[in-house]
């Protein structure tokens, strides 16, 4: 940093001259990246003037390709050459792209520059000179690692041939099967197919069936496609089950002896109705001097499944159990997960337990961390506790009424200290034998569920704390922590900004517990409005992802610095490798490697996505399916997304979200107002609000593509005329939609990503030899 003297003198220096001493800032650090408050500061550069120079200058040097946007508004020093590697994305829209090693902005390769490279390939990229105005183009001249291709879709079988027709993101054309290759198929078949060979000259790549799922439709098949959709199993390996089973329900004596012993201490498990996993009980009892124990109970699953096993092996692959509407693919085999180490009632149980001495304040005056045995008394629903907890009758009362009064305080002083509340609903059915999707109803979050969770988010702090924050002059153990970054400030202001047109405000600097709060003030004003749903939405895409990692930043959703995942390992991996580590250390074990751990932790993390996106698909795919059974229904709704090609509408009774595409807006020609969220009549003025309430009828479905359509019927509500919009308003609107049109994608990829890109183009045409 230069001195008050020689930067006022830099504060003077003319354009040209800035640009040697930015440069030379990035070339003394060419691995960080910088924006241009940074690097007006880094060279003395003070005034207001002079700093927008700056960042006009850090734009041009990026043009010149002396530097790397690496993120908005960040910079770094660009040491690529002309050829680049990275990830080849492709896309069935033809906008294939290039993600670079280093960080930098993506690379856009055209179709007929890509020498096939399919998506998730490593390639090597030439880039192609291009004019100052222009983006990065490049062209593939290597694919250095194949990715592994499957795709599913819909068999098309010929009587010499066959093609599978799948509507999948990444790929444009169907896929060609020989017919030796059809592995069993028939027309109408649901199948996963890979791709073996794509000839340069031939428009179709060609493929193998790897599986036939079943037949079109119905309800096994279309999850079994969902779960292969996302590359997560379907089944449980047989030989791995049969290695399951061979583990014993008995406890030996001598192990029982090892432990502390819990069983005469009144002890219950708190769960969904239709839960078998039971990986979590919670025990309490008064002590002599009026404080009270409460013990929370994790079974003790790593003693069963031993590092390097098979179950271990496929435990570690899968990292999660996968939670869809209508089944649990479990990570354990079932007679481990549902039986051995379930905390079923009246059976003795191996336990990992988090013991605390609190008072009636709910003030953790002791714990500890021990082994144990436990026998339930009782298995709980959710709504048997809640009845105790509403009622103050029913079995155990004293002991369910003391541990809620105990997680109330927890709980008040957790948002005190600047924990957010998010309380979403959470969409669930009613289904029959078959799949079938009856009646849709939301999952609330009761005091019975809050009771369990305070008690499990307590066990989970500590737990961290235990191993993150060692004593004076101890070296921090590798451990497994739970963290949740700082929300991006660009995020949060645009946040801001976005709901003040629906007349609230939101405080995005101060501390972390000022914005916090801010936002939990913005969450309870929301709470009724025809508008909670959007914003609780919004908020939460403002929000960093919660990840695994060896490296602790603390959790800011939580208001945490130490948080781990230690109550759930019967249905997540994380949570295994807790326990081993801190069985590891609680017995004097060196440290683990950091390496081994942090590779752990980011597969988990990955994997805990795609069940999450598998997930929401099978929402989405059950929601289609109650729609399409309620044809020409109407519902009253709110206008969830705004897009250039339609506007989304969520309806209030149920939730599912569907599309009014703009095709069927026939009353006039609509523009798309991009900054104010809404869609305006050129000649009517007639107004479509993000945020507005809205009434439509179901007009179509479509289960394959998982597509709801709505149309708008004539009702008071749908009558938003705007008469104070200009002439000049709407012609600025409609220059710059014509503006745009040389860059509107396909139809097919924006239903799903909803960007702010104006597309009226119809699907596009299959493509086949």
């Amino acid at each position: 940093m230069v001195n008050n003297e020689k930067s006022e003198k830099k504060g003077r220096l003319k354009k040209i001259e800035l640009a040697p001493l930015i440069m030379a800032q990035f070339k003394d650090n060419p691995s960080q990246s910088f924006n241009y408050k940074q690097i007006s500061d880094s060279i003395g550069v003070k005034r207001d003037i002079q700093r927008q120079q700056v960042f006009g200058l850090l734009d041009e040097l990026k043009a010149e390709g002396l530097l790397i946007e690496t993120s908005r508004g960040k910079y770094k020093y660009n040491t690529r050459g002309k050829e680049i590697i990275g990830t080849f994305e492709r896309r069935s829209n033809g906008k294939n792209q290039l993600i670079p090693e280093d960080g930098g902005e993506a690379v856009f390769v055209a179709e007929r520059n890509s020498m096939r490279a399919m998506n998730g390939d490593k390639v090597k990229i030439l880039l192609c000179a291009r004019k100052k105005s222009e983006s990065h183009e490049g062209e593939v001249i290597e694919i250095l690692e194949k990715a592994p291709q499957t795709f599913i879709g819909v068999l098309d079988v010929q009587p010499h041939y066959a093609f599978l027709i799948n509507d999948n993101k990444f790929l444009a054309n169907d896929i060609f099967i020989p017919k030796e290759s059809l592995n069993g198929g028939k027309s109408g078949d649901k199948a996963i197919v890979k791709i073996i060979d794509w000839p340069e000259k031939a428009k179709n790549p060609i493929g193998e069936v790897v599986e036939v799922l079943g037949v079109s439709g119905q309800n096994n098949t279309e999850i079994h496609a969902i779960l292969a959709e996302f590359g997560l199993p379907y089944s449980y390996p047989e030989d791995i089950a049969k290695e399951a089973d061979k583990i014993p329900f008995e406890i030996p004596a001598e192990e029982i002896e090892k432990r502390e012993d819990f069983r005469k201490t009144t002890t219950f498990t708190i769960d969904p109705k239709d839960a078998k996993d039971f990986d979590d009980a919670l025990s309490i009892k008064k002590l002599n001097n009026g404080n009270w124990e409460v013990g929370v109970h994790i079974a003790d699953v790593t003693h069963y499944v031993t590092p390097g096993s098979i179950i271990d092996n496929e435990g570690e692959k899968r990292a999660t159990s996968v939670y869809l509407v209508d089944r649990v693919v479990p990570m354990l085999p079932e007679h481990l997960s549902n039986g051995v180490c379930s905390l079923r009632p009246n059976e003795e149980k191996l336990t990992f337990s988090c013991v605390f001495e609190l008072n009636e304040n709910a003030e953790v005056l002791n714990y500890r961390i021990v082994k144990t045995v436990i026998n339930s008394n009782r298995r709980f629903t959710y709504e048997e506790a809640q009845d105790i907890i509403e009622t103050g009758e029913g079995d155990f009362k004293e002991e369910v009424l003391a541990l809620d009064r105990l997680a109330k305080k927890l709980r008040t002083k957790r948002f005190e200290n600047g924990s957010i509340a998010f309380d979403r609903h959470e969409v669930r059915f009613n289904i029959d034998e078959n799949g079938k999707p009856l009646s849709v109803y939301f999952k609330e979050s009761k005091d019975a569920n809050k009771l369990v969770e305070e008690f499990m988010l307590l066990a989970n702090k500590y737990v961290a704390e235990f191993v993150g924050k060692p004593e004076r002059n101890k070296k921090i153990k590798t451990f497994v922590y739970r963290v949740h970054d700082l929300p991006d400030p660009e995020k949060m202001e645009n946040f801001s900004i976005f709901i003040q047109r629906f007349g609230y405000n939101l405080r995005t600097v101060g501390s972390n517990s000022d914005v916090s709060k801010s936002i939990n003030k913005l969450l309870d004003n929301v709470q009724g409005t025809r508008e909670e749903d959007l914003i609780e939405t919004v908020a939460i895409r403002a929000m960093a992802k919660a990840v695994y990692t060896t490296e602790n930043i603390g959790h800011y959703g939580l208001a945490f610095d130490y948080y781990t995942h230690f109550t759930s390992p019967i249905r997540r991996y994380p949570d295994m490798m807790v326990h081993r580590l801190l069985d590891r250390y609680i017995n004097g074990g060196s440290s683990a490697s950091v390496e081994k751990y942090e590779e752990l932790c980011k597969h988990s993390s990955e994997m805990e996505q795609l069940a999450a996106n598998a997930e929401r698909a099978s929402i989405k795919y059950k929601q289609v399916e109650y729609l399409g059974e309620r044809l020409g229904k109407e519902y009253d709704g709110v206008i969830s997304g705004v897009t250039e090609w339609g506007l989304y509408v969520e309806l209030n009774e149920n939730k599912c979200e569907g599309m009014v595409p703009i095709r069927d807006l026939d009353d006039d020609y609509y523009l798309f107002d991009d900054k104010n969220y809404c869609l305006i009549g050129r000649r009517k003025r007639r107004i479509y609000r993000l945020g507005d309430p809205i009434k439509v009828k179901v007009a179509r479905t479509n289960l394959e593509r998982k597509i709801i359509d709505f149309a708008l019927i004539e009702d008071d509500n749908n009558n938003h005329i705007n008469e104070n919009i200009s002439d000049l308003d709407i012609e600025a609107l409609a220059l710059n939609q014509s503006k745009k049109s040389d860059k509107r994608p396909s139809l097919k990829n924006s239903r799903s990503s909803k960007p702010k890109v104006l597309s009226k183009s119809k699907g596009k045409k299959r493509k086949r030899n």
